[in-house]
């Protein structure tokens, strides 16, 4: 199993109002291709409890610092975006990176997002669909009626892949059968258990993305992470603990080594605050810990 990591997109939970700038996202990009991740990831929003980063314009800020790095969305939302604006984004992203990358789709969860571009939550599923197969059109990846967005394309003539962001249900792993060139699994929705049936039904590869992070030996400081995520995920601490990276190093190195046995390909974390000092940590405390036997 290899690692991404998110982009720091989301105004940080301990400092409202806390500003965002190129050269912070560009120092993040460069810490992780030096640490040894292998992918950098942007969520897509409209809207959202807090201030949130657009995530296309992120990754075309940081293309330069990011190396060799893969770069993808995770996930990106084409029926609200609109699947000839977003095909034609990511084209652009995808020549400019030298094809490096993977746009990750998904419906959206948020009814606010589907409100402010005119659309019904409750048409989501369908809505999804359409623009999915309007985008692979778009972007040449399947016979259809979609004009392409970018001619002459010099990189990968047939456009980025296309991921399908799904929670892991059997409805959800069909449609991601049936849509996608991959599955994006969300770390707080879903589980290693989960993952592995996915991947023993359809065998397509699969990565996880939002693991939200923080690496932490104090019980206390445990405590209040989760607490700040409860609140923003509006779930409850008992139902993240244990399904993100939030804790002592050797607990972490147990939730990465079900997700690496399970069969996945790719795990992104997502540090929720001392971005790039959580980015060290997983790698040289919690990364080293995952292929050793053991509770953790």
């Amino acid at each position: 199993m290899e690692y991404g990591a998110h982009l720091p997109l989301l105004e940080p939970l301990d400092r409202p109002g806390g500003a965002w700038d190129v050269a912070g996202l560009t120092s993040y990009a460069r810490t992780a291709l030096e640490l040894g991740f292998r992918a950098l990831a942007a969520n897509d929003h409209l809207h959202f409890p807090r201030p949130w980063l657009d995530g296309i314009v992120a990754l075309a800020g940081v293309l330069e610092a990011s190396g060799d790095l893969t770069l993808a969305t995770t996930v990106a939302l084409p029926a609200i975006r609109g699947p000839a604006a977003l095909a034609k984004a990511a084209a652009a992203l995808d020549v400019l990176s030298g094809g490096r990358l993977v746009l990750g789709v998904g419906p959206g969860s948020s009814p606010t997002d589907h409100a402010l571009a005119g659309l019904e939550y409750e048409d989501r599923w369908a809505a999804f669909e359409a623009s999915v197969r309007a985008l692979r059109a778009h972007l040449g990846r399947s016979p259809g009626t979609g004009v392409p967005v970018l001619e002459p394309r010099p990189v990968r003539p047939d456009g980025p892949p296309i991921w399908i962001g799904s929670w892991g249900s059997p409805a959800g792993l069909r449609r991601v059968a049936r849509l996608g060139d991959g599955w994006l699994a969300s770390a707080y929705n879903t589980t290693p258990a989960q993952v592995a049936s996915g991947r023993a039904a359809h065998g397509l590869p699969c990565a996880v993305a939002t693991m939200w992070t923080f690496v932490t030996d104090d019980a206390g400081e445990e405590a209040r992470w989760l607490g700040r995520l409860a609140a923003l995920l509006r779930r409850t601490e008992d139902d993240l603990r244990g399904r993100v990276l939030v804790g002592p190093p050797g607990r972490c190195a147990a939730l990465l080594r079900a997700y690496a046995e399970a069969g996945t390909d790719l795990l992104f974390v997502w540090p929720v605050a001392d971005h790039e000092r959580q980015l060290e940590r997983v790698m040289r405390e919690v990364v080293p810990l995952v292929g050793v036997a053991g509770p953790g």
